[in-house]
């Protein structure tokens, strides 16, 4: 296991006036045995950040470090690391046994030792019963463990996983999420994980980097990030549904951006006025849609509500009041928290 420093790392492709610089010096510290998530938008540059620690793109500025050798010259063979893709990458012709063990083979690890560590990853996740099978025999979810296999069997320094759920149904995502975890509690090797999934960002990260547009915005844990978002793009990234930002809300000053989550909203007998466009019920609780006109305008307003509460009609006007202590302030020039 091993820490990774990022220090001012820039990416850019093409040479002079016509270069594009994609990463905007990006400077974090992963302690080690850390589980860190990059999410962000698509284009955000996560894969890119995270195929520069892999070796897969080369860095334009700054350095990167594993442990204490800084990598930035050395090939993905030297830097003991192991990625898991989004698509799985499997050999169709090999059994669940020789995809996992095929790098050990190429590495001519004793033929013993490659049965032991390729035992102790099936165990681990639970893939013992179809050593002897195909690829195609296996379902979309299995896929992804062997893929997850074949990479602890290496016992890299470092777990790189770029996507590695994009293509499993809503169900298969949220168990291979607990197996992710169980996985990290047992193993406790360093990991960055790439997701544009708010929700696998929130389960999986102890701490999390939030992408935009080649800039880390923030980088904490997601209670910090959820509770004290950075900037505006944070505030409306992370949540499900966004946090409202409102520029003329009552007693905010005109340069300013006051932010409120959904769930810090009650609905009052006074309070701001609003007009009910959209109810969605989503079981234990609802998303109330409200339309606030003032001065200068109008803004769309969510309002979560618990299951037990009255439903609003639509059209109806309703009240509502924000939690003194859950209000957020950002400027609204640059988008940063004040």
């Amino acid at each position: 296991m091993a820490s990774v420093q990022l220090k001012n790392v820039v990416k850019r492709y093409g040479r002079g006036k016509t270069s594009n610089q994609v990463i905007h010096g990006v400077n974090a510290e992963i302690r080690d045995g850390e589980f860190i998530v990059i999410v962000g938008p698509s284009g955000c540059g996560k894969s890119t950040l995270l195929r520069m620690v892999a070796g897969l793109e080369e860095i334009s500025d700054g350095e990167i470090l594993i442990g204490d050798k800084v990598v930035n010259q050395m090939e993905p063979a030297d830097r003991d690391i192991a990625m898991v893709f989004q698509n799985y990458a499997l050999y169709p012709h090999m059994t669940v046994f020789d995809n996992m063990a095929y790098a050990l083979k190429i590495a001519k690890v004793p033929v013993s030792e490659i049965k032991t560590r390729v035992d102790k990853a099936a165990g681990i996740l639970e893939l013992a019963p179809y050593l002897a099978r195909k690829p195609r025999e296996l379902s979309g979810g299995q896929r992804q463990r062997v893929a997850m296999g074949r990479a602890i069997v290496r016992q890299p320094q470092v777990f790189l996983f770029d996507e590695p759920l994009s293509n499993l149904d809503a169900k298969l995502r949220a168990q291979t999420r607990l197996e992710i975890q169980k996985l990290h509690r047992e193993l406790g090797i360093t990991s960055l994980f790439v997701t544009h999934d708010q929700v696998e960002a929130m389960t999986l990260a102890q701490r999390m980097i939030v992408m935009n547009g080649g800039v880390m915005e923030q980088f904490g844990t997601p209670e910090e990030v959820y509770t004290r978002p950075a900037t505006t793009f944070v505030a409306s990234f992370i949540g499900s549904p966004p946090m409202n930002l409102l520029r003329d809300a009552p007693d905010a000053r005109a340069d300013t951006i006051v932010g409120i989550r959904p769930e810090h909203l009650d609905i009052t007998e006074t309070g701001w006025a609003l007009r009910v466009e959209a109810v969605e019920m989503l079981g234990a609780e609802r998303l109330v849609y409200g339309r606030w006109s003032h001065g200068t305008g109008q803004e769309m307003v969510i309002i979560r509500t618990e299951e037990a509460d009255a439903v609003p009609a639509i059209g109806a006007t309703i009240h509502v009041t924000p939690r003194p202590d859950r209000l957020h302030a950002f400027d609204a020039k640059t988008g940063k928290r004040l």
